[in-house]
């Protein structure tokens, strides 16, 4: 492990359109010390070559079949060196170069444990048009019976905290960035800071909203998460649900 080095894994299948921008989006930042782990699930189109036309020797690129986003985002981790770990969706790309070396500042205080910003979501066809702006606001463990969480692309967490509370909870389906979320902010003392910026730009149409079904199964599942760690039950999947409504405006 290296504790100055950063860990961003992203998790892709079939993007040979939007894979390119989030890669070069890691490559640059203006910190040095970042490692770009990417994993690739066996994709069928040109997504690979597209990665390894721009991969540098420091990353990994590993391409083979999973078991879904939460086993790769686990493999990820596994493939990973860094003392901090981020994750980057292959349709997401961060806001601007100065997002990691802004995190890593905040990470030299080695009480803090887990740093979080706002993100906006973008038109699919048009990155430069904001959909929604999703502010996340200072933690506190009261805001999550409230269904509060962090937008899950903006989180950078030590490692520590991930081999203390585990990785992603590979039953779900939608929610196990929830789960793991919940998990590491209602469980110990973890210590967390709130940076007041949009950090990640994030494509709308993801896996969560694709269809009424995939709807449903998130809210089944969101439910199963906070009954887990007795954090909220119906009323915090409604608010959950509610505090969304101001992000478009």
């Amino acid at each position: 492990m290296n504790n100055s080095k950063i860990s961003i894994i992203t998790v892709v299948y079939n993007r040979e359109d939007l894979i390119a921008q989030a890669v070069m989006s890691v490559q640059s930042q203006d910190y040095p010390f970042i490692e770009h782990v990417i994993i690739d699930g066996a994709s069928n189109d040109r997504t690979v070559q597209v990665i390894k036309s721009l991969i540098r020797d420091e990353d990994i690129l590993v391409s083979e079949p999973d078991k879904g986003i939460y086993d790769a985002l686990n493999k990820g981790i596994r493939y990973s060196s860094g003392g901090v770990i981020g994750v980057l969706h292959s349709d997401d790309f961060f806001a601007d170069q100065s997002v990691i070396s802004e995190v890593v500042k905040i990470f030299e205080n080695p009480s803090v444990d887990i740093v979080y910003g706002d993100l906006d979501y973008v038109s699919k066809s048009d990155s430069t048009k904001t959909i929604r702006h999703w502010i996340a606001g200072q933690f506190s463990k009261d805001k999550l019976s409230w269904g509060w969480m962090p937008p899950h692309p903006t989180i950078f967490i030590r490692r520590s905290v991930i081999d203390d509370y585990g990785t992603y909870d590979t039953s779900y389906r939608i929610s196990g960035d929830y789960d793991a979320i919940l998990r590491y902010f209602s469980r110990g003392d973890i210590q967390s800071a709130y940076i007041e910026r949009v950090l990640i730009k994030m494509r709308v149409g993801g896996q969560s909203n694709r269809s009424l079904n995939h709807l449903l199964i998130k809210m089944r599942e969101d439910y199963r998460a906070l009954r887990c760690y007795k954090v909220g039950g119906i009323c915090a999947l409604f608010w959950k649900s509610l505090s969304k409504a101001h992000q478009f405006f």
